[in-house]
């Protein structure tokens, strides 16, 4: 989701919100658009496409360790047997 379909969403729930008053004047939601988007440039948010990637990049580096961790008790467990 962008920064203008959360502001539009944001608007719609604030005129539900305040239905039986009369909707938010023009300027009001200037200033208000201003002000998030603003804080929107500040934020460091990524795309559910970049989290997506992200978060399978690590599942495979999990699964990689697991493995890993794996094939080192076995190797120990081997180095204990010849040790015996």
């Amino acid at each position: 989701m962008n920064s203008d379909d959360l502001y539009e969403q944001f608007f719609q729930q604030l005129n539900q919100t305040f239905s039986g008053a009369q909707a938010i004047s023009g300027e009001l939601q200037q200033h208000l658009r201003s002000a998030m988007m603003r804080t929107f440039n500040q934020l460091e948010l990524v795309s559910q496409e970049e989290f997506d990637i992200q978060r399978a990049v690590l599942m495979r580096s999990r699964e990689k360790i697991d493995a890993l961790e794996k094939q080192l008790a076995e190797l120990e467990a081997i180095i204990k047997e010849q040790a015996s």
